[in-house]
């Protein structure tokens, strides 16, 4: 019944309950014959790296076996030294990558399958429940290309934005995309207000298309035409990410060309430092070069932001705890 299907709904997202069991607010008869055909989670949390004060990475055993990972991070210090209580999670959209971005571990283990709403909104709830702590934003920057999983990463925001949902506001959820032009045109139209980032890690076609394969098909005219598209329905302001591999895209030419693009399509830059992962050649550049590039970013027009250290202590790149385990099998 409608009302059995509400309190089923307050259940799981409002009091967060892991168990049918403990599903109080319905009668016990109807509990045990639910349980009988029905699970309310069908993930595992079998690792966890890091501690409460620090970024925290968790890998996720699903139905079938296979391992997906999130990374929760914690309160930031603002500009002005105020302390957000901001929990941000990264999640998941896909098990593994086909994209083949030269520098990630997510696609080393190649492509296995998307994964459903219902396996994304349940890496929120895991977490959650993992932790003891609500998570107040959610970035799809995790294993896999949201946008080629278009149409469960939508429905997966939708339940995280519903009122009877997991309730975490629009404009805190940001998904992230390798370049894919027409999904970002397709997406445009989403009534739902979430904002957009773009993994670009590179300012001209030449450099992109050394460790970014999508380029190919995208290239940067391509890309920057459907921001604009995206721009003109949306008037969002988006986030252009750039992580910062040694010799690789962290020339000055690179940097002045990053902040006109940027400034150009009203776009703010996140340059974040690489985070080494095992088995692949690239390397972070040093402080100094890290912060000429954030300079002269910002010296041609764009607003501009260096991450800073958050998950050095861990594995922080998304991929490499799946990849052990899948090297296991």
């Amino acid at each position: 019944t409608r009302y059995r299907g509400g309190k089923m709904w307050e259940g799981v997202y409002e009091q967060r309950v892991g168990e049918l069991g403990e599903m109080t607010n319905l009668g016990k008869g109807f509990r045990e014959r639910l349980g009988e055909s029905f699970s309310l989670r069908t993930a595992e949390v079998v690792e966890r790296q890091g501690s409460a004060d620090t970024t925290r990475k968790y890998l996720l055993r699903l139905w079938d076996g296979r391992y997906v990972e999130c990374v929760l991070i914690p309160a930031n210090v603002g500009w002005d030294g105020a302390v957000s209580d901001r929990r941000t999670l990264c999640v998941s959209s896909q098990v593994g990558c086909a994209y083949d971005c030269k520098f990630c571990a997510s696609g080393l283990a190649g492509f296995t399958r998307n994964l459903g709403a219902g396996e994304i909104v349940e890496q929120v709830m895991a977490v959650e429940g993992e932790s003891g702590e609500r998570v107040s934003n959610i970035v799809f920057m995790g294993m896999g290309e949201p946008l080629a999983n278009l149409k469960n990463v939508m429905k997966a925001i939708r339940i995280l934005n519903a009122p009877w949902g997991v309730g975490i506001g629009a404009r805190h959820m940001t998904v992230s995309t390798s370049g894919l032009a027409p999904q970002i045109e397709k997406m445009a139209a989403e009534p739902i207000p979430f904002r957009l980032a773009i993994s670009l890690h590179g300012a001209t076609d030449a450099v992109r298309e050394r460790i970014m394969p999508v380029n190919r098909k995208y290239p940067l005219e391509r890309l920057f035409q459907a921001i604009e598209v995206w721009r003109s329905k949306r008037k969002q302001k988006i986030t252009l990410e750039y992580i910062l591999i040694e010799g690789v895209n962290d020339g000055m030419d690179q940097a002045e060309m990053l902040g006109k693009r940027a400034r150009s399509a009203g776009a703010k830059v996140n340059l974040i430092p690489y985070n080494t992962v095992e088995g692949l050649e690239w390397r972070r550049p040093v402080e100094a070069v890290q912060e000429r590039f954030l300079e002269t970013v910002k010296a041609a027009g764009a607003p501009a932001t260096l991450r800073r250290e958050k998950g050095g202590d861990i594995d922080a790149a998304c991929g490499q705890l799946r990849l052990r385990r899948e090297n296991l099998k």
